[in-house]
């Protein structure tokens, strides 16, 4: 695998991260700190800075971030929990994708953290609270 081809990987798994980034930005702008957004925000803060270590092991230029000052707010909180497991089940299968073509050890820990965490946390958390919401209606 060339640089070059791990530079792509990489800037794929952040542009993701920052999207997801951005639209909890968004939907905690217009609602409140609410959960699970509030939280989850956090840890894609954190995942987008495991990838900039990478590039920065790596020496690779980091790309541009496109998702800032571009997102659109979703008209309900609901909508928003929507579009985040539509967007977590996405990001899992990004992953999907990625992991077996890396042959970088330390990407491929670093993807496979965050597809794990993507899987066994956050797409339940935006789940769970659909769920308790479509109970309420």
């Amino acid at each position: 695998m060339t640089l070059d081809e791990i530079a792509t990987i990489l800037g794929d798994a952040l542009d993701d991260q920052r999207w997801a980034e951005a639209f909890y930005a968004v939907v905690i702008a217009k609602f409140g700190t609410v959960r699970p957004f509030i939280t989850i925000i956090e840890a894609e803060r954190r995942h987008g800075d495991a990838l900039l270590r990478q590039f920065d092991r790596l020496g690779l230029p980091v790309p541009a971030n496109r998702w800032l000052g571009r997102m659109p707010p979703p008209e309900t909180l609901r909508d928003a929990c929507a579009a985040a497991i539509a967007a977590g089940q996405d990001n899992i299968a990004l992953y999907d994708r990625l992991l077996p073509e890396i042959d970088d050890a330390a990407v491929a820990q670093v993807l496979g953290n965050l597809q794990r965490t993507a899987r066994e946390n956050h797409l339940p958390a935006f789940q769970r609270w659909l769920a308790r919401h479509d109970e309420r209606a």
